[in-house]
């Protein structure tokens, strides 16, 4: 159970009730990441700003944006976020099977061999930052990605593991 309250939208100024809008026209529902959030508004606003910004701009494609957020949150054991990253994998179509290959096997899952090492850069940065070698960065590099893939795909990591904290810490229900 959670240790604080979720808030409904009756319960919030207007103007978080708007941006508690935005949520859920882009994901169908509030997740109750956000409605947890809405204790402090502008954090709710910050992060939902970056989450548009991570999640859904840049040049990596949503699949394995999707992917690091699964991964990160297996690797740091956030059952919130294992829960929602599997349904937003669902949601663009990823199978149950293709979905286990990810979690199971990276190397069998359909993804580009750029796409792979990001994916795997980005759990590594996550689980042991001070050991990414020099070796490691230059093999990154020489997949071809260019340095605003590798920025991404840490802003991806970054959100994630700050997200899985806080979650945690409150034990918030996946919702």
């Amino acid at each position: 159970m959670s240790r604080i309250r979720t808030l409904d939208v009756q319960d919030v100024s207007e103007e978080v009730a708007g941006i508690l809008e935005e949520i859920n026209q882009a994901f169908g529902y509030v997740p109750n990441l956000f409605s947890t959030y809405a204790h402090h508004p502008p954090l709710l606003e910050a992060n939902w700003n970056k989450v548009k910004r991570v999640m859904m701009e840049g040049v990596l494609a949503r699949k394995s944006k999707e992917a690091i957020a699964l991964l990160v949150s297996q690797d740091n054991g956030c059952n919130y976020c294992v829960v929602a990253h599997t349904g937003a994998l669902k949601m663009i179509g990823v199978s149950d099977e293709e979905i286990e290959r990810i979690s199971a096997q990276l190397d069998d899952a359909d993804f580009t061999p750029a796409e792979r090492a990001l994916i795997r850069f980005a759990r590594k940065a996550n689980s042991d930052p001070h050991k990414v070698s020099d070796d490691e960065f230059a093999a990154l590099k020489a997949t071809g990605v260019t340095d605003a893939q590798i920025i991404e795909s840490l802003g991806v990591m970054e959100v994630f593991a700050a997200f899985n904290k806080f979650l945690d810490v409150l034990q918030v229900e996946p919702g």
